[in-house]
């Protein structure tokens, strides 16, 4: 439909409106109304609901019918039922302003539950009472709101008329509420931290800037919640906390990535890393048979099986496994860079024999990782907030959990040493000096609370939208954001 057409027709309703506003009808004045029961409800409980009187309130999704009689279609929050109108019923002046009313106006309905000839359940009109003028015309019927990138700028029509889309949206509540639910379970306290601080920690990303006038300083967004978590386990409040809530970051769009998403951070004291892989596949499992039923996820035609336990591997050995490269005889530097360059890989100012490893990794192996898999021990020059391996201290004890080749969890063995956590700061600054924007921002105050005594911790982050993704089976982080972020049109 083209502007010139669309403008027409919002005329066309302008001036119904202002109909009804002259004949003392304006429907915006309208402030309450009582409904009774639902559409869906009278379809599932008809056998109780027949011939009760009830009252519902939608919106007009199609009409038809002529004369005396008029067939219409309401739409609520749980479907569709038939409105069926009758002139000598609801009398002569109501059914003439019944057949002004257009798609998309909202109206209340007062009647009897019965079944038509043909069989359909509907609500024989005794009262017809508009409530809302739609002066936008919905996109038609057959065809629906088709364009993906309309559908998340007026998430309000997408929803209007593609109502299957509100399971998408119904199961991630259930996701997120069974998320709580797990943790509440197991004796984790849900807290809350801040949003805005003077320093983005917790992670490598680049953060959101903003301005605070009355302490006239630049303040972040959070990219992370980990540093202030660990706080909280220093001062030790409860047994374990964690937060969900959404995390900012400054960086790339794309199917997976949106500059606002849900995260879920959890610490627990006296736990590892490998308390915190139990701790992962349980949640994704609970949270999948909650709103699917199973923990056999099919995800674009293929089955995604998060039954635990999952599998596990350390990620020089997959590098070695898919590469052929044993970076267990490659013990400098040097060789390592020389490795990567024959591999065709972007050589970085400040790059290790660690760097080249991730880089490898992330290169060469994560496109293989489609069922469950823990991978774990990573370089410690990629992870500035773990602790080391025992065995091997270039290494950490920290785990990535993927699923159909996305990384949906983080976790480590906390970093409570405060002379190391110092030192590894002091690294990311320099690899920020040298252009790193990601690199991590020197936070004193964190040093100073893990001075004070961090025990040793188990610390895990969840990428909660891709999670539900996964489980809703939507192939774009957009498909699961009521409103995702986008570029701004005239």
């Amino acid at each position: 439909m083209s502007e010139q057409q669309t403008g027409d027709l919002r005329r066309v309703r302008l001036d119904k409106l202002n109909e009804l506003i002259n004949a003392g009808r304006n429907p915006y004045k309208e402030t309450k109304y009582e409904v009774t029961s639902s559409t869906q409800h009278i379809k599932d409980n008809y056998e109780d609901m027949e011939g009760k009187t009830v009252s519902i309130a939608g919106r007009i999704m199609s009409k038809r019918g002529q004369g005396k009689v008029g067939f219409y279609d309401i739409q609520d929050h749980s479907g569709k039922i038939q409105m069926f109108a009758k002139k000598d019923v609801i009398g002569e002046e109501e059914y003439k302003w019944l057949k002004t009313y257009d798609i998309g106006d909202i109206v209340g309905v007062a009647g009897e539950v019965f079944k038509t000839q043909t069989g359909e359940i509907s609500v024989k009109a005794a009262e017809v009472k508009l409530l809302s003028k739609s002066l936008q015309t919905l996109p038609e019927k057959f065809h629906g709101l088709k364009d993906t990138d309309l559908r998340y700028r007026q998430r309000y029509v997408d929803l209007i008329v593609n109502p299957e889309i509100k399971n998408v949206f119904i199961m991630r509540n259930k996701i997120i509420r069974g998320i709580r639910e797990y943790l509440d379970g197991e004796g984790y306290l849900e807290v809350e931290t801040p949003i805005l601080s003077p320093i983005a920690g917790g992670a490598n990303a680049r953060p959101f800037i903003t301005h605070h006038n009355t302490l006239d300083i630049d303040m972040y967004m959070r990219i992370a919640n980990e540093l202030f978590l660990k706080r909280l386990v220093v001062g030790g409040l409860g047994n374990g906390v964690y937060e969900m809530g959404k995390m900012f970051r400054n960086e790339g769009m794309d199917a997976n990535h949106n500059p606002e998403y849900t995260a879920m951070e959890v610490y627990k004291p006296y736990a590892d890393f490998n308390d915190m892989m139990t701790l992962t596949e349980n949640i994704v499992a609970y949270v999948a048979k909650k709103a699917r039923g199973t923990t056999k996820i099919e995800f674009q035609g293929k089955v995604i099986d998060f039954t635990p336990p999952w599998k596990r591997v350390k990620m020089q050995d997959m590098v070695k496994e898919v590469t052929g490269i044993d970076f267990d005889q490659i013990n400098t530097d040097e060789e390592a860079i020389e490795i990567a360059r024959k591999k065709g890989l972007e050589i970085k100012p400040l790059m290790t024999r660690g760097h080249v490893i991730s880089e490898m990794f992330e290169e060469f192996c994560e496109e293989y990782l489609d069922q469950p898999t823990f991978v774990t021990h990573h370089p410690v020059e990629i992870s500035p907030l773990a602790k080391r391996n025992a065995e091997d201290p270039r290494f950490t004890d920290r785990f990535e959990a993927f699923a159909n080749t996305w990384e949906i969890a983080n976790a480590f063995s906390e970093l409570n040493d405060p002379i190391d956590q110092r030192g590894r700061f002091e690294e990311q600054l320099r690899q920020k000096e040298a252009g790193d924007d990601e690199a991590h921002m020197m936070d004193n105050d964190f040093i100073n609370a893990i001075e004070v005594g961090l025990p040793p911790t188990g610390g895990l982050g969840i990428g909660v939208d891709r999670v539900i993704m996964l489980i809703t089976d939507q192939p774009t982080i957009r498909d699961i954001i009521l409103f995702p972020t986008m570029k701004p049109v005239d």
